[in-house]
């Protein structure tokens, strides 16, 4: 990282232009009056920000400006936030697509709170966190000005700065016992709407929605917040590791007090207006993706009908997705390279592991290239003197943690903490393969020699749960510790955001899949949208880790292959969430699951999909899609590489 380059602001075109306006652009009285033709007729503007700043992606020469505003209109208090026409830094942005990020009248009789965030180095910036948990995207104050914006809301409406948090100013606060039990919980950051970045305290006590928005205001539905705390039977993989469904079970149980409590901070969840419909019968075979629900079946859910498919889903597939092949095998690898060891057509190369995968024998050699360790058109020598030169770059960076003394481990809080977690996550990984099983053994301490290694090569990212997972097929491929750190880099350049402390790569990835399940079913999504489950956070697993927990061993290896080529897309595992989603709708749809038992019934299809079944719907889907669904995903989205990697925000880390 660059900090010089990160927080100079001289040559900042929406910077400048706000120091020529001076450091705040507050108006009242006579200012708001002269503004007032804009406004509602009986509202009064009270204050209002020019460039006030949103990034829909992680890269900060990528913003949005607007005017930011506070309207009273009657005994009411709205908040707007309006991008400028013409004057955005993303060339690939449309008026109309900037137009998904606008804030339309927010009432804060619906705000929960207001988070302000103040850096030493860098701009100020707010995230508006709603009563239902929707949390709106950061807004950038390039010049000052937070202070004055909270004095004015202090002005109109009742705010407390919360007790467990200084920079959370709780709204309207007049449930303080319930508040207290919510902010107990230590939960993961916020998603957004829009699909953007946003980091809140971890005091904050509602996971927030994503919002796919069509008329280019903020709607007002919001998701219901009441999770399943069902006890998860045994899978291939064990759901008990996986941070995010640990937290929305632990979660569950406020919601459930707060739903019985107070109505008016969690929605209930509606119920469509669908009749009795026959239920489809179902193969025992896992192939024929059967589910089998724990519940007993005389309290089973009388299923309704369902809008058919607009898409005709199995045809679809039969049109465009293409049958697998036998992997990739030695003889027909010789083919793609030269005498040297170069990939002559590294495009039918990509393709061809697409549709077949590889060999396992291969996957070290082939795996290396496709995840840009080593480049298509490197040779057999340059590959062995890269190895040989990032072996002993490898060496150097791991002596670091390994020269920290007891004493000076005392005094380093951010690395007991993240060694800590790493040694509990690493005893956990996939100790039920050969691999990894068994009392010390050392591929085990290798996983966590190399997470360590890499909290060090990576420190604004550090370590974070699911890492492990990840890493823990590309040691097993590789069988080389330096090979493996370095292949396990690369993937984490494509996949790194998905664990930023403000999880921006999630809420892209989030809000994509609600604009893609728009596009490809739209009946789909209006059923999600009216039983508030907009929010696909019954899907985080799948992103979060590539679909690690829901197939066996084998199966995530030759999946991650498909991934990596991305033939087709980049985003191809979008598109497998979309036809999941679409294989099961009739049983989604038909039992009328809310998000209690949406999340319960995702959860419990881990090693019950067959994989070529599913590669081949996204790849029909993908196709079908076309340019209108690579429209649907946000510049920057993950796996996609970053631009200028020199731009990338820091981590901003409260303690080191």
């Amino acid at each position: 990282m660059h900090e010089t380059e990160l927080h100079d602001l001289s040559d900042d075109a929406d910077y400048a232009a706000s120091q020529l306006q001076g450091s705040l652009s507050m108006q009242r009285s006579d200012s708001a009056k002269s503004s007032s033709s804009a406004e509602p007729e009986g509202a009064e503007l009270v204050y209002w920000k020019d460039n006030v700043t949103i990034h829909p992606s992680q890269f900060a020469s990528e913003r949005i400006s607007g005017r930011l505003k506070l309207i009273k209109q009657g005994a009411s208090l709205l908040l707007t936030w309006i991008p400028y026409k013409g004057q955005n830094s993303i060339a690939r942005l449309s008026e109309k697509d900037m137009n998904l990020y606008t804030i339309r009248g927010i009432s804060f009789s619906d705000v929960r709170s207001i988070r302000r965030h103040t850096p030493a180095f860098g701009w100020q910036y707010i995230i508006v966190l709603m009563s239902s948990g929707l949390a709106y995207p950061p807004l950038y104050f390039y010049s000052g000005g937070v202070k004055e914006f909270l004095a004015t809301v202090k002005q109109h409406v009742f705010i407390v700065r919360s007790a467990d948090d200084a920079n959370v100013f709780l709204v309207n606060d007049f449930q303080n016992p319930l508040q207290k039990t919510l902010s107990s919980l230590e939960l993961p950051r916020a998603v957004v709407a829009n699909g953007l970045s946003v980091s809140t305290s971890i005091s904050d006590p509602h996971p927030a929605e994503n919002q796919p928005i069509d008329d280019g205001s903020v709607s007002g539905e919001v998701a219901s917040l009441s999770l399943y705390n069902g006890r998860p039977r045994p899978k291939v993989h064990d759901p008990a590791r996986d941070l995010s469904i640990q937290v929305l079970e632990k979660f569950s149980l406020v919601t459930r007090f707060a739903r019985e409590t107070t109505s008016q901070l969690l929605r209930e969840s509606l119920n469509n207006g669908y009749g009795a419909n026959e239920r489809r019968d179902h193969s025992p075979h896992h192939h024929d993706y059967s589910y089998k629900p724990s519940i007993d079946p005389e309290k089973a859910p009388e299923e309704v009908p369902v809008v058919p498919d607009p898409l005709e889903f199995d045809k679809l597939s039969m049109v465009w997705g293409k049958p697998r092949q036998p992997p990739l095998g030695s003889e027909e690898w010789a083919t793609f390279l030269d005498s040297e060891g170069r990939v002559i057509d590294s495009k039918a190369l990509k393709k061809r592991i697409f549709y077949g995968g590889v060999e396992h024998r291969l996957r070290r050699e082939v795996w290396a290239l496709l995840l840009g360790y080593h480049s298509f058109d490197s040779t057999y020598a340059e590959r062995d003197y890269l190895r040989s030169m990032k072996k002993s770059e490898y060496e150097t960076i791991k002596h670091q943690w390994q020269s920290i003394s007891a004493e000076q481990a005392k005094r380093f809080t951010k690395f007991r903490e993240r060694k800590g977690l790493i040694d509990k996550d690493v005893v956990r990984t996939d100790r039920s393969l050969s691999f990894y099983e068994g009392d010390d053994n050392p591929k085990v301490n290798l996983l966590r020699d190399i997470l360590l290694t890499y909290s060090f090569y990576n420190f604004d990212l550090g370590y974070c749960q699911g890492m492990s997972d990840l890493l823990s097929p590309i040691l097993y491929v590789m069988e080389d510790e330096s090979e493996s750190f370095w292949c396990f880099v690369a993937l984490m350049e494509r996949l790194g955001p998905n664990f930023n402390r403000d999880q921006n790569g999630m809420h892209s990835q989030l809000f994509a899949l609600s604009k893609l399940v728009e596009l490809l079913d739209r009946p789909l999504h209006n059923y999600f949208k009216q039983n508030d489950c907009l929010n696909y956070f019954f899907c985080f697993r799948w992103l979060l880790i590539q679909f690690k927990r829901e197939f066996e061993y084998e199966k995530v290896m030759s999946l991650w292959e498909v991934f990596w080529t991305h033939h087709l897309s980049e985003h191809l595992h979008l598109y497998v969430c979309v036809a999941l989603l679409k294989r099961y709708r009739r049983k989604i749809m038909g039992e009328q699951m809310d998000f209690d038992t949406l999340l319960k019934f995702i959860n419990e299809l881990s090693g019950l999909i067959d994989l070529n079944t599913i590669v081949r719907d996204a790849e029909a889907l993908c196709i079908c899609a076309g340019e209108n669904g690579a429209a649907c995903i946000p510049p920057g989205t993950p796996p996609s590489l970053p631009i200028e990697s020199s731009l990338l925000y820091p981590q901003q880390d409260d303690v080191l």
